[in-house]
Parts: C-alpha cells; structure tokens; sequence
C-alpha cells in the first residue's frame, strides 16, 4: 500500500527578518552613554524634520549640519577596529595618557579659539578674527591627528565610546562650527586663489574625518579608490596623454571638496532631505515591528510562487518608487525589509546584486506616473475653463 501523505515544506519563520546584524566594529552601548547618544540621534532627527517641514535652513548651512551630525553618529556608535567583546580592556599606558593629554588640550585649546573668535566679532564687533581661526585650524590639526593615530594604536570594548573618537565627535562639531560662522566668506573664496591656510587646514580635517568614517562603515577598498582620485588632483603634471593637467594647490583643491560640487553636492542634498526620511521610517518600522508585519503580509502573498520574495521586492520598489522618485531612498525603505527576506529564503549574493538592477530601472520608469498625473489634472481643468461659455 503506497503511502500518499503529501510531503510536508519547511516553514520559513519571517520573525524580526529585518533586524540588522551588529558589525564587527559596532558599539553597543547602555546606561549613560546609551542615552546621551539616543538623545543626540532624536535631537539631529528632529532637527531635519524640523527644517524640511517647518522652517527652512539655508542650504550650505543646513548640509553642513548634516555632515556633522553623521559624523557624531557614526564615531560614536563605530570603532576603528574590531572591537573587544566581553574582555577587560587593559588600564591605559603612560604613552596613552600622553596622548589624550595632548589631543586634549588642543581640542580644547580650539574650542576656545572658536568661542572667542564668535565673542569678538558678533559681541565686540571687531572686523577681523584671523587671529584666533589660524590658532584653530592648527589646534585642530594636532587633535584630530593625535585622536586618529590613537583610536588605530588602543582598542576599547563595546560598552563604551574610546576617548579618541569623543574628541572626533568634538573636532567634527568644531569643523561645522566653522564652516558655518565664515560660510559668507566660504561661498566666494572656496576652490578660487584667496584660499588661506586657515581654510585649508579645517577642510583637511573635515575631509580625513569623513574618509575615517568611511573606511569604519564600508572599508578600506573605498578609501583606497578615493585616495586614487584625490592623487590624480596634484599628480596631473606627472602623467602622460590625455591624463595630463597642470594640476592642482591645496588650498584650493580641498577647500572646494567642501562645497556644493563636492561633499556638500547632490549626494548629501538626497541624503539630508530624502534618505534621512526613509531611514527615520524605516527605524520606526523595525522599532515597532511594525516591518515584520509587512514581510509576513508579502510572504502570505507571494511566499506560495517560485521566487516569491524576489517579485514581492520588485514590485514593492516599483510602488514606492512612483512616491519618492529617489533610488537611494527606494533601497533605504524597501531594501530594509525585502532584502533579508530574500535572505531568509537563501537568495545567494549574486542574484540580490542582479534584482537590485530592474528594482532600481523600477522606481525610475515608475516615477513619471505621479508627477503626470497632477499635471494632467491641471491641464485638463485649464480646457474645461476654456471651452466652457463665458457668462454674460
């Protein structure tokens, strides 16, 4: 007798399928620390609400903010090398002390150079405060330097922030703080001749602490390729052929890296109005769990079909690709959910990398069909105005 009992599949659990893995650098932080970098977040978050949806910032300036808020984000929640996990860190050297001592004192020292600098021209209305921003920019040099060289020669553990990436949390806010105090003079000076080495110094700074962080999060393959194009800027007159150009100074080339041609372009233009909406949502999503609602929905839906995640993820990009238009912020809100799904249901790499093409080409044909609908509608009303019969 044959036995006709049919074979029973493997369930597939879709719980907290958007909870993300902790890296390998990550913190985790708790107790005070946990809170102070909690309040911080909320506090950079309600301030771009705030500024998209209420009141407006200047452009240079609000992007500026930006930058700097994910820079003390990220040095907070970030180490610069793997961290130790359940193990006592030892007690700090002599040679350790000396450096916190020195980076310290000119942080500090930078600091005060930047308050004076505001008490002299907005409280004493002294025209000029050259003096106190060349003290700046070279404290800021020495503390930043000695911070970096110091979060790559000590560990520390996962619990709490390394001392050397506090003082890169601070150098990050004294970058922005002065940007924002001479962004009149930025806005004419910056990438031309009249470029100081005031200017020069700070824009260094805020270009290694950006390419810091980077190689935390993505790695050092980033850095590397960077670090190639920004050679190709001075070496110019060194290579042969159509690669060849008479090169560029320092002060100007790094100057106008932080401008609206550079770190403060159309990448961070997206990501300060657009991505930190979808990150913010997405938080919420997996705060709440409120996301694995979702997936469950999606599995229900299309779990039954071959390949049924991978169509749920194209189609849900297409749909909210008609919403933000953006393909950044597509990947941000969909991506968070739609790709450990696919995960779960052991998608490999390489076929992630080849659905990641036609959600993207999604979103971007789907987009034209929000924005010509209002337009039609108007368009439409217009006619009806016109061959209407004028009253008498």
């Amino acid at each position: 007798m044959s036995n006709n009992t049919p074979e029973v599949q493997p369930i597939i659990r879709t719980d907290s399928v958007s909870d993300v893995p902790v890296a390998h650098n990550e913190r985790l932080l708790s107790g005070m620390t946990g809170s102070i970098i909690f309040l911080a977040c909320v506090l950079v978050t309600s301030l771009h609400l705030y500024a998209l949806n209420v009141s407006p910032i200047e452009t240079w300036t609000f992007r500026i903010f930006h930058v700097a808020g994910g820079l003390v984000v990220g040095f907070a929640l970030t180490a610069a090398a793997t961290l130790e996990r359940d193990t006592q860190v030892p007690r700090r050297s002599a040679t350790e002390w000396l450096a916190l001592v020195v980076s310290g004192t000119a942080l500090g020292y930078a600091a005060l150079c930047m308050v004076y600098a505001w008490w002299l021209r907005d409280m004493q209305e002294v025209a000029s405060v050259t003096a106190p921003l060349y003290h700046l920019s070279w404290a800021l040099v020495i503390a930043t330097s000695g911070a970096l060289l110091s979060s790559w020669a000590w560990r520390s553990d996962d619990k709490h922030i390394h001392w050397a990436d506090w003082m890169l949390m601070v150098a990050s806010i004294l970058v922005a703080t002065f940007l924002i105090f001479v962004i009149d003079r930025w806005r004419m000076v910056a990438g031309m001749p009249l470029v100081g080495q005031t200017e020069l110094l700070v824009s260094v700074v805020g270009v290694a602490l950006i390419m810091e962080l980077t190689r935390r999060v993505a790695g050092l393959a980033l850095i590397v390729i960077t670090g190639v194009f920004l050679m190709y800027a001075f070496a110019g007159p060194l290579l042969p052929g159509i690669l060849e150009h008479q090169g560029y100074g320092a002060p100007r080339f790094f100057s106008y890296l932080y401008t609206d041609n550079g770190i403060l372009g159309p990448t961070t233009a997206v990501s300060s109005t657009y991505i930190i909406l979808f990150i913010t949502f997405a938080a919420f999503l997996q705060a709440s769990k409120v996301g694995d609602y979702f997936v469950n929905f999606a599995f229900a839906a299309a779990g039954r079909s071959r390949g049924g995640p991978a169509k749920v993820a194209v189609f849900a990009s297409g749909l909210m690709g008609m919403i933000n238009g953006t393909s950044a912020g597509n990947v941000v809100a969909t991506g968070s959910l739609t790709i450990p799904l696919m995960k779960r249901v052991g998608t490999t790499r390489a076929v992630l990398e080849g659905l990641r093409r036609p959600r993207l080409r999604a979103d971007k044909s789907y987009r034209p069909l929000w924005a010509l609908v209002p337009l039609l509608w108007l368009r439409l009303q217009v006619f009806l105005i016109l061959i209407s019969p004028l009253p008498l």
